[in-house]
């Protein structure tokens, strides 16, 4: 029994060290990315949380304030200070629903979708010159492994990794 708990107590080790790596990697390549598309965002004033609410209205194309503000992870108010800056810079517009009035629709304009479509192409530029740094076997096997962890983040709310982070502290 002793040689069991032995050995899940080096894998648990083992996978703490490798997750450490990944952290360091996955900060660094944000810190890559982010530093460009800070470059990108800047001429236009739009933040971070901005251009992420910007990308998701793109997709969806009408969203409604407390959809946003559960998608941002904010109050409601807070989510209407986000889209009340967008809307300045003419990136959204709002408006009311047809069958509820007290319901604010929010919806990306063209000038929103050009943004997001401008720093896409960027992206997919960026990461075309890391793709030809690897084999053709490592591309599918990148593409594969960020494809599970996607679907893994799309199913859990990953405003629950902090929350676990804390009870392993």
């Amino acid at each position: 029994m002793a040689l069991n708990t032995e050995t899940a107590f080096a894998e648990t080790s083992e996978i703490r060290a490798d997750a450490e790596r990944l952290s360091h990697i996955v900060m660094e390549m944000q810190r890559c990315f982010v530093l460009h598309l800070c470059k990108e965002l800047a001429p236009g004033n739009v933040s971070f949380p901005q251009f992420f609410l910007l990308a998701y209205l793109d997709q969806k194309e009408v969203l409604t304030m407390s959809a946003i503000a559960q998608k941002m992870g904010h109050t409601t108010a807070a989510a209407s200070g986000l889209v009340a800056r967008l809307e300045n810079l003419g990136m959204v517009v709002r408006s009311v629903a047809r069958d509820d009035r007290r319901k604010v629709m929010v919806c990306i304009t063209s000038k929103g979708s050009e943004l997001v479509r401008r720093i896409r192409h960027e992206m997919v530029g960026n990461l075309m010159k890391i793709m030809e740094y690897l084999s053709p076997e490592e591309q599918r096997a990148w593409l594969q492994i960020y494809s599970k962890i996607y679907d893994y983040c799309q199913a859990k709310d990953c405003r629950s990794f902090s929350s676990s982070a804390k009870k392993m502290n």
